[in-house]
């Protein structure tokens, strides 16, 4: 392997998590001001939304993921229908 092929997919990674964590950094703080100062109805659901990820298996919540995007699920089945989008490709046999 050549440097160059050992850098490019690190590189990529890194700027991923950068770019993830300064999102989640923003999102996080809006909700958690919004949680803290307003009283919004549905703050108690989600408040019990942002603190799943910390509860859960990340195995269990990946899996509901998969099935509110898959082709089936609601989420999955809605972007198919109406944009023709498919999140969840089917798996290739070998």
């Amino acid at each position: 392997m050549t440097f160059t092929e050992v850098m490019v997919p690190l590189l990529l990674t890194l700027k991923v998590a950068c770019w993830a964590t300064l999102f989640a950094t923003a999102f996080g703080v809006l909700v958690a001001y919004t949680i803290a100062r307003l009283r919004l109805p549905g703050r108690d659901l989600l408040d019990a939304a942002m603190t799943l990820p910390m509860v859960m298996p990340p195995t269990v919540l990946g899996y509901y993921i998969l099935v509110l995007v898959g082709r089936r699920g609601p989420i999955g089945a809605w972007l198919d229908s109406t944009f023709g989008i498919t999140l969840i490709l089917p798996g290739r046999e070998r």
